[in-house]
C-alpha cells in the first residue's frame, strides 16, 4: 500500500493497486475498492507502507557497446577536451572499432549486465541507440543485441537507429556518401525489418550539420519512424529547433538550448531530455535553460545517457540527484522526469509512466518514507520489488 505523502507528487494514501493480465486495473485508495482483497483477488502482496511509483524510464541510453574508455577519461583528467579526442580518433570511434570487432552475442551478454543493474534500481523501460557500428550490419547487430538483452533482463526495450552518430574512418573525406548511405540503404532497411521504433542523429559542431541532419530526420519520416535528435550539447547548432520541425518525440542534451529553440520544442510538444551525468562527466560548465524550459511548458525527461565515452552511469537514482544537484530539478520534477514524461520522450505514455487503469503494470515499490528520496540518496540500495509487465522481478533476471 502507498503511504501518504506530499500532494506535488500525486499520491495516494492508503492505496491499493490491482493487477490483472499484465495491466493495471485498479490504482486508488484501498477504502474504494469493491471487495476485500482477499475475496477479489487471486494473491494479495501486503507492501507495508512503501510508496509505490511508476517503473523507472531510461529514455536516453546507449547500452550496447563492446570495451569501454577508461583511458580517454584519464586522458581528459589531464586536460584533454572531448573534440580534441574525438578529432584525434578517439572518442566514440574507438567504441565503434571494439563494436564491430564483437559478436552479437558478446554485445547481448554485456548489455544484459547494463540493463539488469538498471532493473536493480527500479527501471522497467530502456531506450537503447545502435551508433557504434556505422555500416549496416553491424548497427543491425547491435539493434538485434539490444532487445535479446532486454529479453534476458526482464525490461521492455526501445530501440532507436542512430547511424548519423558520427563519420566512420572509411567516409572520413566523404561525409555526402556516408549520409547517402545512412538515408538510402541503413534507414530503409532497418524500417523494412524492424528493427527499430525510431530514429537519432547528433547534430552538432564536431557530428552532422543541420542540413546533413534534415534529410536523416526526412528519411525517417519517410519510412515510417519516429525521430528523435542529440542536440545543442556542445553548441547551438539549431538542431533543436530543426527536431521540432519534424515533431520530434525529443531532442536531448540541450546544454546551449536557445530561445528560438524552446519555442519550437513548447510548440511541438518535443520532450526535453537532460542528461546530467554527461554534464558531470566531461566537467561542462553551461547548464541547459531549465527555467525557459519550465516557462515555456515544455516537457522535461531525465535520462543516464549510459554510454563507454561520457556517461559510464547505470544508475537512474544517481541521475536524479543530478539533475537536481547539478540542473536545479525538484525531487518531483526529477520523478516525473523519469517516469510520465521519460514515458512522453519514447511516444509510450498512453502505456507507461503513470499509474492508472488500464496501463501496463510496470511498478516499483520503494524502501523510503518520502518520495524526494529517490533523488537524495547517493548509492543506498532502496528497491524493495519491482514489477514488470505484471511480473515481480526485482534482479531482472528470467526464470
Amino acid at each position: 500500500m502507498v503511504s501518504p505523502g506530499p500532494a506535488s507528487y500525486g499520491a495516494v494514501g492508503d492505496a491499493a493497486i490491482g493487477i490483472a493480465g499484465g495491466q493495471l486495473v485498479y490504482v486508488g485508495p484501498r477504502r474504494s475498492l469493491p471487495d476485500k482483497p482477499e475475496k477479489c483477488a487471486r494473491a494479495v502482496r501486503r507492501l507495508g507502507g512503501a510508496w509505490v511509483t511508476p517503473g523507472l524510464i531510461d529514455c536516453h541510453t546507449h547500452l550496447v557497446f563492446a570495451g569501454n574508455r577508461a583511458a580517454e577519461w584519464e586522458m581528459r583528467a589531464r586536460g584533454a577536451s572531448y573534440e580534441d579526442i574525438a578529432r584525434g580518433g578517439g572518442g566514440i570511434l574507438s567504441t565503434v572499432r571494439a563494436t564491430r570487432a564483437a559478436s552479437e552475442d558478446v554485445l547481448v551478454e554485456s548489455a544484459t549486465q547494463r540493463a539488469r543493474a538498471m532493473a536493480r534500481r527500479g527501471v522497467t523501460t530502456i531506450e537503447i541507440k545502435s551508433g557504434y557500428g556505422l555500416e549496416s550490419e553491424s548497427e543491425k547487430k547491435m539493434l538485434r543485441a539490444a532487445a535479446r538483452a532486454g529479453e534476458r533482463a526482464h525490461v521492455r526495450v526501445v530501440r532507436t537507429f542512430l547511424g548519423a552518430h558520427t563519420l566512420p574512418p572509411e567516409f572520413k573525406d566523404n561525409r555526402e556518401s556516408y549520409v547517402e548511405s545512412v538515408c538510402e540503404q541503413m534507414i530503409p532497411a532497418i524500417a523494412r525489418e524492424r528493427l527499430a521504433d525510431a530514429v537519432d542523429g547528433f547534430c552538432d559542431k564536431i557530428a552532422f550539420t543541420p542540413a546533413e541532419t534534415e534529410r536523416v530526420l526526412a528519411a525517417a519520416k519517410t519510412h515510417g519512424l519516429r525521430v528523435k535528435l542529440h542536440a545543442e550539447q556542445l553548441s547551438d547548432s539549431g538542431g533543436a529547433a530543426l527536431a521540432a520541425k519534424f515533431g520530434a518525440l525529443s531532442a536531448d542534451h540541450l546544454e546551449y538550448l536557445s530561445d528560438v529553440g524552446v519555442a519550437a520544442m513548447a510548440k511541438a510538444g518535443t520532450v526535453a531530455v537532460l542528461l546530467p551525468a554527461a554534464y558531470y562527466f566531461l566537467r561542462e560548465t553551461k547548464m541547459p535553460p531549465v527555467e525557459a524550459l519550465r516557462r515555456a511548458g515544455v516537457p522535461i525527461a531525465v535520462a543516464t545517457d549510459c554510454n563507454p565515452g561520457t556517461s559510464p552511469l547505470a544508475s537512474p537514482l544517481i541521475a536524479l540527484n543530478m539533475a537536481c544537484t547539478l540542473f536545479g530539478l525538484t525531487p518531483a520534477e526529477a520523478l516525473a522526469g523519469m517516469t510520465l514524461n521519460a514515458a512522453r520522450a519514447l511516444g509510450l505514455e498512453r502505456e507507461i509512466g503513470t499509474l492508472e487503469s488500464g496501463k501496463c503494470a510496470d511498478l516499483a515499490v520503494w524502501n523510503i518514507s518520502d518520495p524526494a528520496e529517490l533523488s537524495y540518496w547517493l548509492g543506498l540500495d532502496l528497491l524493495r520489488d519491482r514489477c514488470a509487465g505484471g511480473r515481480f522481478d526485482k534482479d531482472g533476471r528470467t526464470s
